[in-house]
Parts: structure tokens; C-alpha cells; sequence
């Protein structure tokens, strides 16, 4: 069993403000004030506590960064959603592209650390990143992140009441790959899957319908369009989505030459993609479509 630690620190503030009513135009003052006051109050109390989280997993040290919304009395069930940065990448600087915490207030966000993998991009696998494919024998991986995952899954369920029909999996590059990872090994367990500038290995295969938003640049080459387009093809044909697709709003922000295109699905688990002319990038605009994206659906 993995090992859990574990610290919280959650900020409240309760204003005790009082308007005199003494004339009319004090009173629209102080009563602009304390609507304003209110409002800082109740963004503050949505922002959540931020946490790091740590696990020994197959003799690993790990870690997560956990953003959870601040406790209530009520039986609240809260979305969970984890999102897993790129190769050489850190759970801080996920939290802060991604920032899904600010997006979706009411979710349990999780950024979890990768550790020492080796990719395409680094054969000796000298800066931190994510297993490809189950059963990886390169780097002599194993299935430590997939087991990974399964202690976060099983340490949010013990702190938190966690919806079952709302957990997600969210990455870009080859944390895009370990989504598409988890899908393939995990997908039970999820409801919908949003990644950018990533594909499925060629060892894995989807068996699970899930709804599935993809992001892919047509001039990436450090994980080629192609490999992508692929990918997406796979997934259509797991979710029941076939072509043409339906035409779809581009986000804002988006550069000319951007393409949306919704593929509706018979099993309710469609595919949304979202195709720009640029490379590997992660864009402003991403994390906002997939918090959309996955707002919109849950486990079929």
C-alpha cells in the first residue's frame, strides 16, 4: 500500500460590515462596497486549498500537487481531475498552464510529478516524465505510473468525496501519451479523456468509449501530426464517432487556419478536435476547452 502525507492549507474570510442608513446616498456607497467585499469573499472561499501529496509507489518516491475545494457541510460529491505535464516538465508548472483549479473551482484538481523516464525526445531517460505503454521494458519502467495513478485514485477517494461518474485525465506531450495510456489501461475508471500534442502507442488499444477532446498542431514534429491523426482515428473508431463530424466554434484566441470539428457518437461518447497550424504548443486557450469539454460529460 502506497504511503500518503499530506498538509492543507486553506484560507477563509468572514467580513462583519456594517451600512449605516443614515442617507440615502451613504447607503448605495456602502452598499457598492459590501456587494464588492462579498464577491472578494466568495472568490476566495472558491479558490482551492492547495496540497502536496506523497507516495512510495513499486519503491519510488512521488508526489503530487492537489487543489480541493474547501470543505462543506453538505454530502457534495466533487469532480477529479488529473493533469499530467510533458516530458522534463514539473506538477508547478502544469498548475500554472493548466490551471484547471481557476477554470473548474468546484473539481479536485491533481498535478501529479513524473520521475526519470526515458522518450523519444530523451533516450536515457534524464529529466522527468511518464510510461508510454503498459508493461514498458525501456527504462525498465514496468507499470510504475500506472500504479502510480492507482494510489492517487485510491488517496482521493479516502480524503475526498469524489465523483465517480467525473474523473478525468488531461496532458500535454507525453503527459498527453500517458492520458491516452490511462485510457487504454485505466478507462473504467474514467469519464472523459482531453490531451494536446500527444497519441496512443502503437503496443496499446482503446477498448472503452469515452468522450474524447484532442488538440494536435498540423506543423508538430516533435510528435508528428501524422502519429496524431492516427491516434484520433483510433479513437473515433473506439467511440462510435465516425467521419464527417460537424463543424464546431474555434476558440478565441485561436490563430486563422484553426479547425473545430465535433464527431457525434452512438454510444454518447463523442470526439471533439480542435486542429491549428502551429507545432507543439500549449496555448492559452486549451485548458479552457477542455474544462468545457469535460463539464460536459460523464462516465457513460
Amino acid at each position: 500500500m502506497p504511503n500518503t502525507h499530506s498538509t492543507d492549507t486553506t484560507t477563509r474570510l468572514s467580513p462583519n460590515h456594517f451600512v449605516s442608513p443614515k442617507k440615502a446616498v451613504t447607503v448605495r456607497v456602502h452598499l457598492s462596497t459590501l456587494l464588492a467585499i462579498a464577491t472578494l469573499v466568495i472568490s476566495a472561499q472558491s479558490i482551492a486549498a492547495q496540497t502536496t501529496m506523497n507516495w512510495t509507489v513499486d519503491g519510488e518516491q512521488r508526489k503530487a500537487l492537489v487543489y480541493a475545494p474547501a470543505p462543506t457541510t453538505s454530502n457534495i460529491k466533487h469532480p477529479l481531475v488529473f493533469g499530467f505535464h510533458g516530458h522534463g516538465g514539473t506538477m508547478q508548472g502544469a498548475s500554472q498552464l493548466m490551471h484547471i483549479q481557476t477554470l473548474w473551482p468546484a473539481a479536485i484538481v491533481v498535478y501529479p510529478q513524473g520521475v526519470n523516464r526515458p522518450s523519444p525526445v530523451d533516450p536515457n531517460g534524464n529529466h522527468p516524465g511518464w510510461q508510454v505503454e503498459a508493461n514498458q521494458a525501456n527504462g525498465n519502467v514496468g507499470n510504475k505510473d500506472l500504479d502510480y495513478f492507482d494510489a492517487m485514485l485510491a488517496t482521493m477517494h479516502q480524503k475526498f468525496n469524489v465523483d465517480d461518474e467525473r474523473v478525468y485525465a488531461t496532458g500535454f506531450s507525453n503527459g498527453a501519451i500517458f492520458s491516452y495510456l490511462l485510457w487504454a489501461e485505466r478507462g473504467k475508471v474514467l469519464a472523459a479523456i482531453g490531451e494536446c500534442a500527444g497519441r496512443l502507442w502503437d503496443t496499446e488499444h482503446l477498448t472503452q468509449p469515452r468522450a474524447f477532446l484532442a488538440v494536435a498542431g498540423t506543423a508538430d514534429t516533435t510528435d508528428p501530426f501524422n502519429l496524431q491523426k492516427d491516434s484520433i482515428e483510433k479513437a473515433q473508431q473506439a467511440d462510435n464517432a465516425p467521419d464527417p463530424g460537424q463543424q464546431c466554434p474555434v476558440p478565441g484566441g485561436s490563430l486563422p487556419g484553426t479547425k473545430c470539428t465535433f464527431y457525434p457518437s452512438t454510444t454518447q461518447t463523442p470526439v471533439k478536435t480542435i486542429i491549428h497550424p502551429e507545432g507543439h504548443l500549449y496555448r492559452s486557450w486549451v485548458p479552457v476547452e477542455i474544462v468545457k469539454f469535460f463539464k460536459a460529460h460523464k462516465h457513460p
